[in-house]
């Protein structure tokens, strides 16, 4: 994992009081104290102070030989979260996900713990106390490294590492971390960049001389000469100033970016071509079902995030009229902000389709959570009025029991596998069905010299009936106002 070694914060003379809600003198507790279905409302004294472990965090090692290379090259981790609403499996199936995002960065996961509270503690996010008790754990276990499941505020961060000794890394800066590995193309790496600039600005920290001012009130190689003198500017000041004038220059360089995409986009509306963008939560299978439909060669991995670059095919439904099928990045729970605006004109292919397929990973333990999170960034992109289709993907590894609620709750849902084709001829029947049709209806009798209007018919509308006769190929369709206008000589009255 790249991210850096300590958060970025600007020091100053008061330090945050970190007795404030001190719940010292509580130790760790098993994980069978608790009710799975516990809320936050009437909660006991024990329970609310209590950090809670999480069984079945410990990455496992499959492979022997890999022990040697995993010590040198993997940091060691321990994962935090904060149980605030919802039942304990709610908060497990959280810190899962968030194991499998510290994996996919390149880390050991030792351990997790979930500590109940009604909100996190401002100061250091699980409370005092139980920074002593989180601190013990990672001297026992030898962690180098902290994960909190949640966006931690600069001075939570900044506390969290003076008490514990370690570097602490929040959920946002590892999803940015997984980004910036991730990313291929020029567009996406700027994006991401852009993404981490963003968030490193609010956490700028400097250490010892680092804060010192420039030299100033002498004349010579050794001061600021004139106009120099004075107090000068901080280190830190300047630092800010040049991340503020890189995420300029990366702005500038995605716009352009931004213009060649709308034009292809722009392109293809001239054509009419109808668009099918791809999303879903990560690991859904997107790129699976992308190659199954079209052939499309992208890559598969199962990880998270394994591609961030948009993918467009063409491909053509089974009366060949042509349309494109978009993949887009994943989705996630409490996907930074930052992400969600760096790749907005990314985005934006979701928010410009015609149809939506919405692709949900069945075999998670929890399919309807992820809906709910890839709707909310949805909404934020202005997407939510796309039409759309639920693919419940992975049905050979899903429980047909586990996907009852889902398609009682989604009754238009298809459940389908990219991995073993079973349902694919079906999605392509509904997707194919669910396309903008043509505008204008007519009957035409064409030519044979006029194949090529046969074959415009055929790729840019929609055929209904067609006969041969001796006179020429009679046709029954609907087609875009543009070719309705070249096929007005042959129609029939």
């Amino acid at each position: 994992m790249t991210t850096h070694s300590h958060a970025y914060e600007e020091t100053t003379d008061v330090e945050t009081d970190l007795t404030q809600g001190d719940d010292s003198g509580d130790s760790l507790t098993g994980h069978d104290e608790y009710d799975n279905e516990l809320t936050t409302e009437g909660l006991e004294l024990e329970e609310r102070q209590a950090l809670r472990r999480v069984v079945g965090m410990s990455t496992e090692l499959t492979d022997i030989s890999e022990v040697e290379y995993r010590k040198l090259l993997l940091e060691r981790v321990l994962l935090v979260g904060v149980w605030t609403e919802g039942s304990a499996e709610d908060a497990e199936n959280s810190l899962a996900e968030l194991k499998l995002l510290a994996e996919t960065a390149g880390s050991e996961v030792l351990d997790g713990v979930i500590q109940r509270r009604k909100k996190p503690d401002p100061a250091t996010f699980i409370g005092s106390g139980k920074v002593a008790d989180l601190r013990n754990l990672v001297a026992s276990l030898g962690a180098d490294t902290v994960i909190a499941d949640g966006e931690l505020a600069p001075a939570q961060l900044r506390n969290l590492e003076d008490r514990l000794k370690v570097k602490v890394v929040d959920r946002t800066a590892l999803i940015l971390d997984i980004f910036a590995q991730h990313a291929k193309s020029k567009e996406g790496k700027a994006q991401v960049e852009l993404a981490q600039l963003q968030y490193m600005k609010q956490r700028l920290r400097g250490w010892g001389g680092n804060l010192s001012r420039q030299a100033g009130g002498r004349v010579g190689a050794a001061g600021g000469g004139i106009g120099g003198r004075g107090p000068g500017e901080t280190k830190i000041e300047t630092d800010r100033r040049r991340i503020n004038t890189k995420i300029a220059k990366l702005r500038r360089m995605l716009k352009n970016m931004k213009s060649t995409r709308s034009t292809m986009r722009q392109e293809r509306r001239r054509n009419l071509v109808p668009s099918v963008a791809i999303a879903g939560y990560t690991n859904a299978g997107k790129s699976s079902l992308l190659n199954r439909i079209t052939g499309a060669g992208v890559l598969v991995e199962d990880a998270l995030f394994a591609t961030l670059d948009p993918t467009t095919r063409r491909t053509t439904t089974a009366d060949g009229r042509v349309y494109t099928l978009t993949d887009t990045v994943g989705f996630v729970r409490h996907l930074p902000h930052d992400i969600v605006e760096a790749f907005r004109s990314t985005l934006e292919e979701v928010a410009d389709a015609d149809l939506l397929l919405h692709v949900v990973d069945g075999s998670h333990p929890d399919p309807l959570a992820q809906i709910q999170a890839v709707r909310e960034v949805l909404a934020e992109i202005d997407a939510s009025d796309v039409p759309e289709i639920i693919v419940i993907n992975k049905a050979d590894a899903a429980d047909p029991l586990a996907l009852a609620p889902i398609l009682h709750r989604e009754p238009g849902a298809i459940v389908v596998s990219a991995r073993t084709g079973e349902g694919i001829d079906k999605l392509r029947e509904l997707l194919e069905g669910a396309l903008p049709q043509p505008l204008v209806a007519l009957e035409v009798l064409l030519p044979y010299d006029r194949g090529d209007l046969v074959s415009r018919i055929h790729s840019e509308g929609s055929v209904e009936q067609l006969e041969h006769t001796a006179e020429g190929t009679h046709l029954t369709a609907r087609v875009h106002p543009g070719l309705a206008g070249d096929l007005t000589p042959y129609a029939i009255a």
